[in-house]
């Protein structure tokens, strides 16, 4: 199966790589963790009669989703919520163990191209970044954190170097004006980060850290991965596609740990126990990146990596080993 090379907004990336690795069969049952627009439920529910739960806490998604279900015979079946709380949204909805799980980290398409949801630093919007449209927003949180906190979090979700100048000047404007838009923050970021010499915008990293912090999106990715163990009958695949160096970190350190690697094993407090029984098997060597027409057709797959385990027999790893 291809990717979309239409002009549509929503292309999921890497669509053929995560049908490969993924392989649904007939009367599997699957999970795509990150509906989004819904894309990779689709491919995969074309690609076998399989049956497929899809979770997302974007209400719009949902609605999406919902709206979805009529048409494919009772085998799709949308769930509202954190993929994080998989490990206990699957079995409410009456399973208790699946063939596959798919998780797309990061923002999509469809919520970076409507500026009222506060993702994009190129279209004005208000400052909100939160996908379940609950809970504090980024404006929330620049607006009261103090200087420490905000540069803290700047450098290490968006990895910024200059995250204290950034803080600063944010402290310095909203002693003016509390930020109510993106483009406020936008133009706040610009007036002391340089461009890049290779053209990436200077508000891109500052975007990036405050809606990995405002969303908790390495929490839920650490947690959905942790679920996936405890989920995924033995051969089971779980498939995770990143965009960022912090996540794909995480899901390589993660991966390589409960496949037996002892150069990840991760550091534990005194007491705990150590995992030392592999419960995956790793079926990507190396990070799958984007082939030269996707890149044409999708340029936004440029920085788009998956990385594939498969479930063996040995049980979870316990609770209290979990980080």
């Amino acid at each position: 199966m291809r990717f979309a090379t239409d002009n549509s907004p929503h292309k999921p990336v890497l669509l053929r790589e995560v049908l490969e690795a993924l392989s649904p069969k007939a009367g599997e049952i699957m999970v795509d963790g990150t509906f989004g627009a819904g894309g990779y439920s689709r491919a995969i529910l074309d690609h076998a009669p399989c049956e497929l739960y899809a979770i997302d806490r974007d209400p719009t998604a949902v609605a999406t989703g919902k709206a979805m279900e009529a048409d494919y015979d009772n085998r799709f079946h949308m769930v509202e919520g954190c993929f994080g709380n998989m490990g206990s949204l699957i079995p409410a909805a009456g399973v208790q163990q699946v063939d596959g799980i798919v998780l797309d980290i990061g923002v999509s398409s469809m919520q970076l191209d409507q500026a009222d949801r506060g993702f994009s630093f190129r279209a004005d919007g208000p400052l909100d970044m939160r996908m379940s449209m609950s809970g504090p927003s980024a404006a929330d949180f620049i607006n009261t954190a103090d200087e420490e906190d905000i540069a803290n979090v700047i450098y290490r979700y968006g990895e910024e170097r200059a995250s204290r100048k950034v803080a600063h000047k944010i402290i310095e404007m909203r002693a003016e004006t509390p930020f109510e838009t993106t483009l406020q923050l936008a133009r706040a970021v610009r007036a002391v980060v340089r461009k890049s010499k290779d053209g990436i915008d200077p508000a891109t990293r500052t975007f990036q850290g405050l809606r990995i912090y405002v969303n908790d999106e390495l929490g839920e990715l650490e947690r959905a991965m942790q679920a996936a163990e405890r989920l995924l009958k033995p051969g089971g695949r779980l498939v995770v596609v990143t965009f960022h160096s912090l996540e794909d970190r995480s899901v390589k350190t993660f991966m390589k740990e409960r496949s037996g690697d002892p150069s990840k094993m991760s550091r534990r407090l005194p007491g705990e126990p150590e995992i030392t029984i592999p419960t995956f098997t790793i079926l990507t060597r190396k990070a799958v990146t984007a082939q030269k027409d996707e890149l044409r057709a999708n340029p936004r797959a440029r920085s788009a990596k998956l990385r594939a385990v498969a479930r063996n027999e040995q049980p979870a790893t316990p609770q209290g080993a979990q980080k």
